[in-house]
């Protein structure tokens, strides 16, 4: 997967996306944060819309969300019909939301995973490839009305 991502978080999110973008940072790393930029409180939509809508047109290949359960910022994500945002809070479920669904967004429950597990699932969401295959055609049934 293209190494130019897009990420962003609520105020629950915002300690673990900034460590993230730490590690972005050492390794170079090409990245847009869409926010928010303090631990104050804030609705998430209001964050993860632009990115999303970002995603969706084209302008990035990944994103990273985070929220406190990572539920509400997968949700709004996957409203744009060119996202599919997963929940990953292990290494396999990681590993499966890109090898059998093509996920371009990893949502992120900040307040239930470790800041070392969150960077360890990026890396994995990012170097992990879509098998393709007999998954192709599920994908594609996601949203059918979609051709790209």
């Amino acid at each position: 997967m293209e190494k130019e991502i897009a990420i962003a978080s609520d105020h629950a999110g915002f300690l673990m996306k900034e460590n993230i973008k730490s590690f972005f940072n050492g390794e170079g790393m090409i990245f847009e944060d869409f926010g928010t930029h303090s631990e104050m409180s804030v609705d998430y939509p209001d964050f993860i819309h632009p990115l999303a809508k970002a995603l969706n047109e084209g302008k990035y290949k990944a994103g990273i969300v985070l929220c406190g359960s990572g539920n509400g910022v997968a949700m709004v994500a996957n409203k744009y019909p060119f996202v599919r945002a997963a929940v990953c809070w292990n290494e396999e479920i990681t590993k499966l939301s890109r090898k059998h669904n093509n996920a371009n967004i990893i949502a992120i429950p900040a307040r239930f995973v470790s800041a070392e597990e969150a960077i360890r699932f990026v890396k994995i969401f990012l170097d992990t490839e879509f098998e393709g295959g007999r998954h192709e055609e599920r994908v594609r049934k996601i949203n059918p009305t979609q051709t790209r």
